[in-house]
């Protein structure tokens, strides 16, 4: 799809002043959020991304539409994992309540403008070297390997550890212990100090992208157009803050997302390797952008709903031993 810069630019814009109007109307005060809020954002994003969809359809026709579709879906699924990490965040900066909000709007924006970055890199290497998409398909096929053998670990507890450049920061420039408000620097002593807002903003900002090293070239493998891979990572990423307060709650719950994820990712690095294959001239099947909507779509549903069912027999499990328990202490009790 041919994209002027003139339509860059008002995209950008147009980005930028949905982001100005979420700050000015629910991240400007901080306070508490509640699911209310939580969950109308997120309507308002999920709804603001498919109307940009249905403007693709439009203006540019199916392909770039159901492109938009399927890499929309897939790097939100794949943020929804980031919320695992941005609760232990959290737990391990001790961030007040009050402040989250503010904490993940700002390293969303971090995040966003790294991604960028990211894939400004990764268009320019997919369009001069077309066996760059064996490599990522490798990655992707290794990767969902990999999340698979997390999952089936057994670890009781998992802690965040914080990555190099966030060690760097921490040790070249002294912080205080408490926080300030929203403040990022304060003076104490007559010596300008960061504060805890400004490490844990990093954290989640840097983090984010540590995660983009799987979606990135798992959003290339549906679609080659870097204007809608920006899109989508852009309408996924800037409705992640209220995602975070809608399901924090149901993040426990959904023991079989890595699973899933792991399925998603394993198919669009196949998809990538036939795509590979195909360019460099081998006759084999290409997989279609509606096959891959339907597969990522399928596997989200089925792994949600085996998830919630599992979480809720586990439930009814611990609370038959616990009653269990309870009636053997009243026996002995008698």
């Amino acid at each position: 799809m041919d994209v002027s810069v003139t339509m860059w630019g008002l995209t950008i814009v147009g980005l930028c002043a949905l982001i100005a109007v979420d700050f000015f109307i629910g991240g400007r005060k901080p306070h508490e959020v509640s699911l209310k809020e939580a969950g109308i954002w997120t309507a308002v994003w999920i709804t603001l991304a498919g109307l940009f969809g249905l403007g693709l359809l439009v203006f540019a026709g199916g392909q770039p539409s159901g492109e938009f579709f399927a890499g929309f879906i897939t790097e939100k699924s794949l943020s929804v994992d980031n919320l695992f990490v941005f609760v232990l965040i959290m737990a391990k900066f001790a961030v007040p309540t009050i402040y989250q909000q503010r904490v993940l709007m700002v390293g969303v924006l971090i995040a966003l403008v790294l991604r960028a970055v990211f894939i400004a890199a990764g268009a320019a290497i997919v369009s001069t070297f077309a066996w760059v998409f064996y490599i990522f398909g490798a990655f992707l096929i290794w990767t969902a390997w990999k999340l698979i053998q997390e999952a089936r670990a057994d670890e009781e507890e998992t802690e965040f550890e914080e990555n190099r450049l966030l060690k760097a920061v921490e040790k070249r420039f002294p912080s205080t212990d408490r926080y300030h408000g929203t403040k990022l620097f304060t003076v104490e002593n007559g010596k300008r100090l960061m504060t805890p807002m400004l490490i844990v903003m990093l954290a989640i900002g840097t983090t984010d992208v540590l995660f983009a090293l799987d979606s990135i070239p798992a959003i290339f493998g549906l679609t080659q157009d870097p204007y809608i891979v920006f899109t989508a990572n852009a309408f996924a990423l800037m409705g992640l803050r209220q995602l975070y307060f809608l399901i924090g709650g149901l993040l426990k719950k959904l023991v079989h997302l890595s699973y899933g994820l792991s399925i998603i990712l394993g198919f669009i690095g196949v998809k990538l390797v036939l795509h590979a294959l195909h360019e460099s001239g081998v006759h084999v099947p290409e997989i279609s952008i509606p096959v891959s909507l339907g597969v990522i779509c399928v596997v989200l549903a089925v792994t949600t709903a085996t998830s919630l069912y599992a979480s809720r027999k586990q439930a009814l499990a611990e609370a038959g031993s616990g009653e269990d328990r309870t009636r053997d202490k009243d026996s002995v009790d008698v």
